[in-house]
């Protein structure tokens, strides 16, 4: 018994449109599969911080290779502009205070002129310099001896606007805000009655949580590349069911 095979059409058109399927279907894959990582890992941002961390989060970017054309060797990256902070909450980074310092001076929430933050000069926090130079500021020990609170004595400002608001400053450095909170005069004159607010947390180190899992989020896409890539090709060479 013989058996006879031929080849209809050609053979090389065949070929080369089964490459160029590949072709895109690599980089439909690929682009696919990086956005999906970097929408991960700015849901592990959000989902740890909060939306606090919204700049953090949006500081993932990603980019594709080749940026022109098609490819079956495509590639993408995942990078973040601050790597440092990622680094520090994947690994639970122990931080001290750099160049022999005895302590982390830590800003809490008061320090931000107005209660504000990044908005110019009007959200500059007061540093410890300025601290220092005030001349009023003072330490408040931790009840567990392993740090301290840096305080400034509070004083009312003058009431300003229709509705004659309380102000509160700090050491004479600057105006604490109250910003927008629920009951922010009676929130106001409970600091005043204290008569000072802290300004810095004064902590010989910190240990900071692993909140972050920026390893396994990329190890979960290569996971699912193959399948993803595989799935495309069938659509792009028209075997899909």
């Amino acid at each position: 018994m013989r058996l006879g095979a031929s080849i209809v059409g050609d053979l090389r058109k065949v070929l080369a449109d089964e490459v160029r399927a590949g072709e895109r279907a690599a980089m439909t894959a690929i682009r696919a599969e990086t956005e999906q990582v970097k929408a991960e890992l700015r849901r592990q941002v959000t989902t740890a911080f909060s939306g606090n961390a919204r700049g953090i989060a949006n500081a993932w970017r990603s980019m594709i290779f080749p940026r022109m054309g098609q490819s079956l060797r495509p590639a993408g990256l995942v990078f973040t502009k601050v790597p440092n902070v990622i680094d520090a909450f994947e690994r639970g980074a122990l931080i001290r205070a750099k160049g022999g310092g005895r302590f982390l001076a830590i800003p809490t929430g008061f320090n931000a002129a107005r209660g504000r933050r990044g908005r110019g000069e009007k959200g500059m926090r007061v540093t410890p310099t300025q601290m220092v130079a005030s001349g009023q500021a003072f330490l408040r020990p931790f009840k567990s001896g392993r740090g301290f609170v840096w305080c400034l004595p509070l004083r009312q400002g003058e009431q300003t606007g229709r509705r004659r608001r309380t102000r509160l400053v700090a050491g004479g450095v600057t105006e604490i805000g109250t910003a927008n909170r629920k009951g922010s005069e009676v929130w106001a004159r409970g600091l005043l009655e204290q008569g000072m607010v802290p300004m810095f947390l004064l902590l010989p180190q910190v240990k900071l949580a692993k909140r972050l899992d920026v390893r396994g989020a990329a190890e979960r896409g290569l996971r699912r590349l193959p399948g993803r890539f595989v799935a495309a090709w069938e659509r792009e060479s028209g075997r899909a069911a």
